[in-house]
C-alpha cells in the first residue's frame, strides 16, 4: 500500500462534522471527495461499505479521536456519485463502488494501453488485465474485477471491445 499524505483538514476536528453553513459544507465535501479518491487509488480498494467505514483510517482519525458519521460518509458518497466517481451497489446504499477515475477515464486508460501494446484484435482474460505480467505497473493492475467489467462495457458501447464469458473465465476482445 502506498502511504497516504493526509491533508491538513484531516487533523482538524471540525472536518469530521458536517458543517451547517452551505458554503463551508461544499468546501468540506469537496475536500472529502479528493481524500476518498486519493485513498482508494493508493490502496487499490474499489468497494466501500458504510457499515464498516467508520473503522477505516480514512474516516476515523484516531490521533484526534474523530470519526465522520454515517450521514457524513453518505453525503461524501452521494457527491462522488454526482461526479461519476462512485455508484451504490444496492438500493440500501450500504456498499459502493469507488472510481478514482471515472468509468469513462478507466475505459480510455485501458484502451490506450491496448493500442500502445499492439493488442487491438486480440483477446485477453480479465485476470491478465488486473493481475497479469503484461499489466504490471499499469494503473488498472489490481483493479476490482467488477469495476474493470464496467469500464470494458463502456468500451463495448463504443464498439472498441467485446466482453466474452467462458464457463470458468471472462475475457475481452479489443477492436
Amino acid at each position: 500500500m502506498t502511504a497516504i499524505e493526509w491533508p491538513w483538514q484531516y487533523g482538524f476536528p471540525p472536518f469530521f462534522t458536517l458543517q451547517p453553513n452551505a458554503e463551508t459544507r461544499t468546501k468540506q465535501i469537496t475536500a472529502w471527495r479528493q481524500l476518498v479518491l486519493e485513498y482508494h487509488s493508493a490502496t487499490k480498494q474499489g468497494v466501500l461499505d458504510i457499515r464498516e467505514a467508520h473503522k477505516c483510517p480514512l474516516f476515523n482519525n484516531a490521533s484526534i479521536n474523530r470519526t465522520l458519521s454515517k450521514e457524513g460518509i453518505l453525503a461524501v458518497l452521494e457527491d462522488l456519485a454526482r461526479t461519476g466517481n462512485a455508484d451504490p451497489l444496492d438500493k440500501t446504499k450500504y456498499r459502493w463502488h469507488i472510481y478514482w477515475h471515472t468509468l469513462d477515464e478507466w475505459a480510455d486508460i485501458i484502451y490506450q494501453w491496448v493500442q500502445n501494446n499492439g493488442m487491438v484484435k486480440t483477446v485477453c482474460t480479465l485476470y491478465e488485465l488486473t493481475s497479469g505480467d503484461t499489466a504490471v505497473g499499469e494503473e488498472f493492475h489490481g483493479l476490482d474485477t467488477d469495476i474493470l467489467i464496467k469500464a470494458l462495457q463502456k468500451l463495448e458501447a463504443q464498439k472498441k471491445a467485446e466482453l466474452i464469458f467462458f464457463d470458468d473465465n471472462q475475457g475481452v476482445k479489443f477492436f
